[in-house]
């Protein structure tokens, strides 16, 4: 493998991992470095679709997807060769190069490593053979002891790779300084050899207050304190594979977050047009919503039978009732369907037909082959809150089992109204959205990462990504002390 390496390793899951390694792929995209960014295995039913080199598409973590924009690369299979998409029951959907692995998802946890690993090497050094740098993203924490003969994601790709290790602490909640202690210890001794700091993100108030933390720190492992990250709020990337942190004020937006969401990551692009988003389980926050959201779903049955579970399906109705606003994107739109029909078991292993919210007179079949494509669509004629998208055109993508068709259903709750066919593909007539009074449902993930469709909705614009990516590399400029991440790079520059 021709390229440097260096690999962000985190003493817990939610250290700050992805975030630090985006702004690394700016941070040397801006200093001319030929850039790109690796993970071996990823956790996360966040995904983007990609061009695969064969031909087609696949899928990826949303993570390693920004991480590629920020290096100012194209998105590939290869910077995530395998991908576990959770679902119900603590099974997980295996992804291996961009593709759906049916055999490995049936497989032994503890079984899938000596598969998995010689599929991830081999993508790490074909897109080390490609670029001049990796910044490599480690999973959870190296010094998990009871995972260590599995570990490739952590010990087996940094050994193989040579990488210069960072260890990565998050700071806020307390207890950094023993995370760092007790991760250094434990971690298999190859990868402790190759550590070339410790970080420590989410810092508040002056660095100055640290000592005398580092110094005891380095005179326990030999290894410096070589970054200090502020904390910082809105940072505008999406959360790599968790529920995101609302805000304190009453939200504009809310987006009912089943047990089983997918593609959150979507709607922070809401979120740096200032536009206040919720992300909420409750009834009274659902009750008092004015644009509400259904988004994606995993596990698609399952999320329907936590609605009813809870009353949510009630308050989803009394919403539409309402004549207000109400969104469902790929899974979410199927909710609000008359019935959804799995008669292979896809996501529950048994055959299943259940009835829906019965908002959309829809109905939704869940195929063997999932659909991966990157979409450009053109809205037809809506009306009422959405009417603003008529003739608006939207860039995204679809990830879905279903295929849902128009039905014939009983719409007690609702008043007479025809459903309106309102989105298609461009140079496509099927049809990929629909409307019915005040609820639209959408195939189209990545809706609101639109400028236009946000314009034209909320009157406002989402910060571009481009502006995000070099605040992160501006951060690192004063969490870092000159000349250290060149050193990381290029020892000899």
């Amino acid at each position: 493998m021709k390229a440097r390496a260096i690999m962000v390793l985190g003493c817990t899951s939610g250290a700050g991992k992805s975030w630090l390694a985006t702004a690394l792929c700016r941070w040397y995209h801006r200093r001319g470095f030929d850039v790109a960014p690796f993970k071996a295995q990823n956790m996360s039913n966040h995904a983007r679709v990609v061009a695969l080199e064969g031909g087609g598409t696949g899928e990826i973590g949303s993570a390693q997807y920004f991480q590629a924009l920020a290096a100012g690369v194209e998105p590939g299979a290869g910077m995530n060769p395998v991908l576990l998409k959770p679902e119900a029951g603590g099974r997980a959907q295996v992804v291996v190069n961009g593709r759906v692995d049916p055999a490995l998802g049936a497989m032994p946890w503890r079984e899938r490593g000596s598969h998995l690993w010689p599929i991830a090497r081999e993508a790490l050094d074909a897109l080390g053979a490609r670029h001049g740098l990796l910044v490599i993203e480690g999973a959870g924490s190296p010094a998990e002891i009871n995972l260590a003969a599995e570990d490739y994601v952590n010990t087996r790709t940094a050994v193989h790779a040579a990488a210069a290790c960072l260890l990565v602490a998050d700071i806020d909640p307390g207890g950094a300084f023993a995370h760092l202690y007790g991760t250094h210890a434990l971690m298999d001794a190859r990868v402790r050899s190759q550590l070339r700091g410790f970080v420590l993100n989410r810092f508040r108030g002056d660095p100055a207050l640290l000592a005398p933390g580092p110094g005891q720190l380095v005179a326990l492992t030999g290894v410096p304190v070589i970054g200090v990250v502020p904390h910082v709020r809105d940072h505008g990337l999406p959360e790599e594979d968790a529920v995101p942190r609302n805000a304190h004020e009453p939200p504009q937006v809310v987006v009912i977050a089943c047990p089983h969401a997918s593609n959150l990551d979507e709607f922070e692009s809401l979120r740096r047009a200032g536009i206040r988003v919720a992300f909420a389980t409750d009834r009274a926050t659902v009750a008092n919503a004015r644009w509400l959201v259904l988004p994606g779903s995993k596990h698609t049955l399952a999320d329907l039978a936590w609605l009813r579970s809870t009353g949510l399906d009630e308050a989803v109705r009394a919403h539409a009732r309402a004549g207000l606003p109400l969104l469902g994107i790929c899974g979410g739109m199927q909710l609000l369907g008359e019935r959804i029909e799995d008669p292979q078991g896809i996501e529950g292993g048994l055959p299943a037909s259940e009835p829906g919210l019965a908002l959309l007179p829809l109905r939704t079949r869940f195929e063997a082959d999932k659909l991966l494509v990157k979409t450009r669509a053109r809205f037809g004629m809506l009306h009422g809150a959405w009417a603003a998208l008529t003739g608006v055109e939207a860039d995204g993508y679809e990830i879905r089992l279903g295929r849902s068709t128009p039905g014939q259903g009983d719409f007690r709750d609702q008043d007479e109204g025809d459903i309106d066919s309102v989105l298609r593909r461009t140079g496509d007539t099927a049809p990929i959205g629909w409307q019915q009074q005040s609820v639209l449902g959408v195939y189209l993930h990545g809706l609101f990462e639109n400028p236009a469709v946000v314009a034209a909705l909320f009157g406002v614009t989402p910060e571009p990504l481009e502006a995000v990516f070099d605040r992160l590399a501006d951060t690192l400029d004063g969490a870092f002390a000159p000349g250290v991440l060149d050193a990381l790079a290029d020892p000899g520059r």
